[in-house]
């Protein structure tokens, strides 16, 4: 086996390895007005924008940033939570295709793989279940569990100490977004991929910093899976 391969990916959730539909936009929707932000208009649009932007990231902490006050952002974050709760029950929550098999084939070829989110811990738990996922990653996190969330490294560092991985550079990261690009490289890990089934595009992802850009979590694995041959 080479010296320092891959011992750990890193896979974001939502638009990662999990297709949920643009539940976040509708989700945050029902939060916004929670909030007291008005339904329509420039104030609406804009706040819309920006967690497009920050996609990816702790919510609490979006909301924090859009709201600019602690008890408007804790109500905010907390109808968000119950709006993705309600939807998960309506909506036919699915794996990016592939993507179980992706993470089995990882794990096979001797891979950790730890499943992270910016969601609650309470949310994805309800994701975990809706997939019947609760055993298939060696590890889950939220931001809860880390610190702070993307685009900070602490997701990415927790699920290396707590898996006992010996390096940064044995680490792979995978996620939709430029939070998920941000909080690889700054964690140091040595493949910091960007997929094209979420949020963000090609130009975006390489821009920050990306050292791969793939169809999806299926040609993750691959490029892991050949690295370790």
């Amino acid at each position: 086996m080479p010296h320092n391969t891959i011992d750990l990916a890193v896979l974001d959730m939502a638009g990662t390895t999990v297709a949920d539909g643009g539940l976040v936009l509708r989700a945050f929707d029902t939060a916004a007005t929670a909030a007291g932000l008005e339904t329509e208009g420039p104030q609406r649009e804009r706040a819309r924008r920006y967690v497009l932007d920050t996609m990816g990231q702790s919510k609490i902490a979006v909301f924090r940033a859009l709201l600019g006050d602690e008890d408007r952002a804790q109500t905010a974050n907390r109808a968000f939570e119950a709006a993705y709760d309600d939807l998960i029950d309506e909506v036919d929550i699915a794996p990016i295709p592939g993507a179980a098999e992706a993470i089995s084939a990882l794990r096979a070829a001797g891979v950790r793989v730890a499943l992270t989110t910016g969601f609650s811990r309470n949310t994805q738990d309800r994701l975990l279940d809706a997939l019947g996922w609760r055993d298939i990653a060696d590890l889950t996190l939220a931001p809860s569990d880390a610190g702070r969330g993307r685009p900070y490294p602490d997701l990415v560092l927790t699920a290396l100490l707590r898996l006992r991985i010996d390096a940064v550079d044995r680490v792979a990261v995978l996620g939709d977004t430029t939070s998920d690009i941000a909080a690889g490289r700054a964690a140091g890990a040595r493949i910091v991929a960007g997929a094209l089934t979420g949020a963000h595009d090609e130009p975006r992802l390489r821009a920050a910093g990306a050292t791969h850009v793939l169809p999806s979590v299926v040609e993750f694995a691959e490029l892991i899976r050949a690295e370790r041959t």
